[in-house]
């Protein structure tokens, strides 16, 4: 019996990604566009994840601090907006709050509103680990954000402006501005 995750992805393999049509197929050039983005993207995942391990946690427990603390303001921490921010079935993130604190990073609490819920809160040690890691992905990103920027631009771009940004890149000038974007700008 399949499950409901990996039924959506033999959909979008078999079907497109949730459109009507048929996408038009790919050339080898946007292949290995698209293929360097996901390169870049498992670059900075990688970095995640060996930070977190010398911080002594895994990279999902840093996922999750990073999920509790940024929560959007209209959603509370709780377990359920946790799952469907980190896209985990329910039970999954569970089994990581606890994980997280049994570690004393986060701790449960009373929603004082309604006392049928329960908030997650980071503890002090779970804030200082955060802003830790926090500050070192953000080093990270400075160096290589550059690139994954550009790796993002370069699958983005029509084939026409593709063409144009490789010469641009080439001659080290500037890259330039897509249509659509300077078109907005004015």
């Amino acid at each position: 019996m399949m499950q409901a995750g990996n039924h959506g992805i033999h959909a979008i393999a078999t079907h497109g990604a949730r459109h009507n049509s048929e996408p038009a197929p790919l050339t080898r050039a946007q292949m290995r566009r698209l293929a360097e983005f996901r390169f870049q993207l498992r670059k900075f995942l990688h970095f995640s994840s060996l930070a977190a391990d010398a911080a002594g946690i895994r990279a999902q427990q840093y996922q999750l601090l990073q999920c509790v603390w940024g929560m959007p303001e209209e959603l509370d921490p709780t377990i359920a907006n946790v799952a469907a921010r980190m896209l985990l079935k329910h039970n999954s993130a569970v089994e990581l709050v606890d994980r997280t604190i049994e570690q004393g990073l986060l701790r449960r609490c009373p929603d004082p509103t309604d006392h049928r819920r329960i908030l997650l809160r980071m503890t002090p040690l779970g804030e200082k680990l955060l802003s830790s890691l926090a500050a070192w992905h953000l080093r990270e990103l400075e160096e290589t954000g550059p690139e994954l920027i550009r790796a993002l631009r370069r699958v983005l771009l029509t084939p026409g402006q593709n063409a144009n940004a490789a010469e641009t890149a080439q001659n080290g000038r500037n890259r330039p501005v897509p249509q659509r974007i300077a078109a907005g700008a004015r």
